[in-house]
């Protein structure tokens, strides 16, 4: 069998008057056997890609949490320090840091949360699916009536 692009291999030309019931319906069964693993292969395809939104999104929310620790204790309380040596109330000082540090914090989860709201499910596994039972349906329709 020739190989697509993707990898898969095309569909064999297949002349259904040369054979027999038998060899029709073992034909039919080896089809949907070679259908479900394809459709599972995709689902397995679309996970990894959505497993890796997720993963990037996580990693940017660690990031976030980690660098707001940070800031939070080596920065603003060198920032508060020189606020207030410039002449502000000591708790006027850092409270303008604090606000400032939770705002920088605040944009990196909302990064994150943006990452987590791009992942898209399984697209492709779901139409691959619909238009599968819908051809079994419309051929067990036309078998039955």
């Amino acid at each position: 069998m020739p190989e697509t692009r993707s990898g898969l291999q095309e569909p064999e030309e297949f002349d259904a008057a040369e054979h027999s019931l038998g060899e029709l319906v073992s034909e039919a069964r080896g089809s949907m056997t070679r259908l479900v693993r394809l459709e599972v292969q995709l689902a397995k395809l679309e996970l990894a890609r959505d497993v890796q939104k997720i993963g990037m999104g996580a990693g940017l929310a660690v990031v976030a949490a980690v660098l707001a620790h940070m800031f939070l204790i080596l920065v603003a309380i060198t920032a508060g320090l020189g606020i207030m040596a410039a002449g502000l109330a000591p708790w006027l000082s850092f409270l303008i840091v604090t606000v400032v540090f939770l705002l920088i914090s605040g944009l990196l989860l909302f990064l994150a949360l943006r990452q987590f709201r791009k992942r898209q499910g399984f697209p492709l596994t779901g139409a691959a699916v619909a238009s599968t039972l819908s051809a079994l349906r419309r051929d067990n329709r036309t078998s039955n009536g």
